[in-house]
């Protein structure tokens, strides 16, 4: 098991190089002189080449790379925002606590919504609750974040004035966004564990554990249920690392102080250490959630830990 977990983490070295390049590159290319953007029209040309010789950016692509790289590396800098001055760890480590947040409130929600759903629907098959729920999920599936959230302000708010429609201070402001970015995940993991418990309550062991008298609660949760959760664990920890970057839209429409609505904001101003620091904190925490999710398959199933030894 150590030395799995070891191979995955320095497997995460060549990743997060690619990562930074391609998003460096990505920030590299895009219109617009931060430069230009700090100091405002009224600046004139010289002032505006002279910032842009302090701050770096009249060098070449791959000498602006390499330094971005060697301050990773060597300083674990990964450089200031040109509009505040903070360091960008700071700037994301201050705004992170929300996001996460936002994303578990997004997961839990989704988790309540679709393992039981599904299961239901997998022990129910063709029942008029197992076509209603997969025409929702299919719904939930299709229906963009930012719709649903227009939508939810709309009628929960504006209509029927039940919920606020903006911040994330207090439980009832949680409510509409973390239903806005859970239910599509839900739909997801509904569908996922449907499919995955309708392969397993075919097996002879489950008609074994019927045929000996047990209990269909035990059978379903104790026999059926363990052995399904492999893939449903997995579509769970990747939706978790989505809605921790798929935020952003969410963050976005209720003006919750995360980091996605940083990296908006900093894509505006075109303040790129925080837009690249983002997306490589976010790659970071996605990919240290997979390599969680890889560990916790040894604990639901013991022919996986075997393998780990």
């Amino acid at each position: 098991m150590h030395k799995y977990i070891l191979r995955r983490l320095l497997l995460l070295i060549p990743v997060m190089l690619g990562v930074a390049f391609i998003v460096f590159t990505m920030m590299y290319f895009t219109p617009g002189d931060p430069a230009a953007i700090m100091l405002g029209e009224a600046a004139s040309e010289h002032d505006v080449e002279r910032l842009r010789e302090e701050m770096g950016l009249d060098r070449p692509f791959i000498v602006q790379f390499s330094t971005y790289i060697k301050n990773l590396v060597v300083h674990q800098d990964i450089g200031r925002s040109y509009q505040s001055k903070k360091p960008v760890v700071t700037a994301i480590l201050e705004r992170f606590p929300t996001t996460l947040k936002l994303a578990a409130l997004g997961v839990l929600v989704a988790v309540l919504l679709g393992i039981p759903t599904g299961i239901i629907s997998a022990t129910k098959q063709y029942s008029i609750f197992d076509s209603a729920s997969m025409v929702a999920a299919l719904l939930g599936v299709s229906m963009p974040n930012f719709w649903q959230g227009l939508m939810s302000i709309i009628v929960f708010s504006v209509w029927l004035g039940w919920l606020p429609s903006s911040g994330f201070s207090t439980p009832m402001h949680m409510i509409l966004p973390a239903l806005t970015i859970g239910t599509s995940s839900a739909a997801i993991i509904t569908r996922m564990t449907r499919s995955s418990m309708l392969e397993v309550i075919r097996q002879d062991y489950i008609r074994t554990a019927r045929a000996k008298g047990q209990k269909e609660f035990i059978v379903i949760t104790r026999h059926a249920l363990k052995n399904a959760l492999i893939p449903v664990l997995t579509v769970v920890g990747l939706q978790f690392g989505y809605l921790l970057g798929g935020a952003v839209l969410t963050e976005t429409i209720f003006s919750i102080p995360g980091v996605g609505r940083l990296m908006v904001d900093a894509i505006k101003q075109r303040d790129f250490p925080i837009v690249q620091g983002g997306v490589l904190f976010l790659a970071i925490t996605f990919s240290f959630m997979n390599l969680l999710i890889d560990i916790l398959y040894a604990f639901v199933d013991p022919r996986i830990k075997s393998q780990y030894k």
